[in-house]
């Protein structure tokens, strides 16, 4: 099992800036990527960004590329979540997510290690 567990979030004006970070403990060596998708008030749950073992493989949701930055710390059980140029619409419960999927898709269907989830409120 992996256990997931965020930090940081909170109320930010438009433009402004948020860092997540999660902290994965257990069987952290079974999974293949970690990231980060966020649902808002009655919406579906939806990727944004996601990180491999090698940093060099980061993936991210178009609504973000540009403003989100996902990045994983040197001992590679942190993975944080830098959010730039914050806007209303990205306000959202933020979830750290995990996955032991090769061929994983920006679904959560594919990921099967989730955390409790941080709000992120973006006020205009």
């Amino acid at each position: 099992q992996v256990q997931l567990v965020e930090s940081g979030g909170g109320l930010v004006q438009a433009g402004g800036s948020v860092r997540l970070s999660c902290l994965a403990s257990g069987r952290t060596y079974s999974t293949v990527v970690t990231g980060w998708f966020r649902q808002a008030p009655g919406k579906e749950r939806e990727f944004v960004a996601a990180i491999g073992w090698s940093r060099e493989n980061t993936y991210y949701a178009d609504s973000v590329k540009g403003r989100f930055t996902v990045s994983r710390d040197n001992a590679g059980k942190t993975v944080n979540l830098q959010m730039n140029s914050l806007k209303p619409e990205d306000t959202a419960v933020y979830y750290c997510a995990a996955t032991s999927v090769a061929g994983w898709r920006p679904s959560t269907n594919d990921f099967k290690y989730w955390g409790q989830g941080t709000q992120v409120t973006v006020s205009s």
